[in-house]
């Protein structure tokens, strides 16, 4: 096994692919027919598959034995921040005083290898100060630590006092040393710097955009849930996005600032905590997707209890939203709005993505529907749907797999115990 794994981090930190290999399932799950194909071989060239069919009787030596296995696509989460994970108050107030950008990066390294060893080859990261997930994306993609594919927002868009404003709650001296952000910092006032702040995310090499449309729990601001930007700056920052050829992600807890999202076209709402049935109506006239985010719904408000965990201005906002998360989503999705698989991860620790499976089909969703919200529809919502999110002919060589069967069993998916990227092994029984 060791040797194995060795041998796929230094292909991965080469930048090279095994040229041709065949992984041999003892089933495959096919999500689009939510049906398992039984015996199948996975032939990869170069990184990407170049067939699917059935496992040979007598199989040829080196050929890689997952026939105990139930193989899946690599999962993909659409919400996750890897270059910070939740800590107590104080010692977030101390890295707000002394960590420096580098200090954040190498810290970085290892969440972003305990989520691919997860299982999730892909992830979108929608946030980080100095654009620090740019800087970790175009390291793994060189190959030079190993960690999923990422797509990234670079800074969060937020308006003044916003959830993404970095500035907020600092001392009147900090604040006045630090001097007034403005669009290369992520913040806006105006539509004109809402334009300016989308070119800056193009500048740093962000993959999309993420506006913050209203409070958040975490941020050291009173409100969880005010709308922050007015229809006029979010219609700015959205017709510039698509210039650019950015989607749009949007943080919204309340359901003012949610709906004024969805109307300036916004392609995805994040967590949608206090949604109503207006926004469940608009959610299906403009086609918008919905990431849930459970996970970190259900952890802030556990760790909400401990008067020591949260700031004394984050706490109620914990314990009010954060268990609301959870029936919010029954309700999006019995009424059909589309829905992709993210969790928020780094508001929760790195590497238990996989718990919001669970969180998704007890609240209702059917097992397949929940693999599918992070294998094809969140391709979609990613606009890679040829190229991630199935193991056809022409997609990526992404395998993960699990004892058992996990349409049965959900929380099998919490523990995968083979991983393959782009055709390079990370991870082997």
């Amino acid at each position: 096994m060791k040797q194995l794994v060795a041998a796929g981090l230094l292909l991965s930190l080469n930048g090279a692919h095994a040229a041709t290999q065949t992984v041999d399932c003892g089933r495959l799950l096919d999500v689009k027919s939510g049906a398992w194909r039984e015996r199948v071989s996975i032939v990869i060239e170069d990184g990407t598959v170049k067939s699917v069919g059935p496992m040979a009787a007598n199989p040829a030596p080196g050929r890689i034995d997952l026939s105990s296995k139930s193989c899946l696509p690599g999962l993909i989460d659409m919400h996750v921040h890897l270059t910070g994970e939740t800590q107590p108050v104080v010692e977030a107030y101390r890295d707000r005083l002394t960590a420096d950008p580098a200090d954040l990066a190498y810290r970085s390294v290892k969440y972003a290898e305990r989520t691919l060893m997860a299982g999730f080859t892909t992830v979108r990261d929608l946030g980080a100060e100095q654009a620090l997930n740019v800087s970790l994306k175009r390291a793994i993609a060189a190959g030079a630590i190993p960690g999923p594919r990422m797509f990234t927002a670079g800074k969060s868009i937020a308006t003044a006092g916003g959830h993404a404003d970095p500035t907020n709650n600092l001392s009147h001296y900090l604040s006045h040393a630090i001097g007034t952000p403005g669009p290369a910092e992520g913040v806006i006032n105006s539509p004109d710097e809402g334009r300016q702040a989308v070119r800056e995310r193009y500048k740093e090499g962000a993959d999309l955009i993420k506006i913050t449309a209203t409070g958040g729990v975490l941020s050291q601001a009173a409100s969880g849930q005010n709308s922050q930007y007015t229809e006029d700056e979010l219609k700015a920052i959205v017709s510039t996005a698509k210039d650019y050829g950015f989607r749009v992600a949007a943080h919204a807890h309340g359901a003012e600032g949610l709906k004024r999202a969805l109307r300036a076209g916004v392609d995805s709402i994040e967590h949608g905590t206090l949604m109503d049935d207006e926004s469940v109506a608009l959610f299906k006239k403009t086609g918008g997707w919905y990431v849930p985010t459970i996970s970190a719904g259900r952890y802030v408000a556990d760790k909400a209890k401990d008067p020591n965990y949260y700031s004394a201005l984050v706490r109620p906002k914990a314990a009010a939203i954060g268990p609301q998360l959870q029936a919010t989503f029954a309700r999006a999705y019995k009424a059909g709005v589309k829905i992709a698989f993210g969790t928020d991860a780094g508001v929760f620790p790195h590497g238990e993505n996989a718990k919001e499976f669970g969180y998704m089909v007890e609240a209702g969703m059917t097992t397949i529907d929940a693999i599918r919200a992070a294998t094809i529809h969140a391709a979609t919502l990613l606009d890679q749907s040829k190229r991630l999110g199935m193991l056809e002919p022409g997609f990526a060589g992404d395998i993960v797999a699990v004892d058992g069967d996990p349409l049965r069993d959900v929380k099998l998916l919490e523990q995968v115990k083979f991983v393959m990227k782009e055709g390079v092994v990370y991870k082997n029984l």
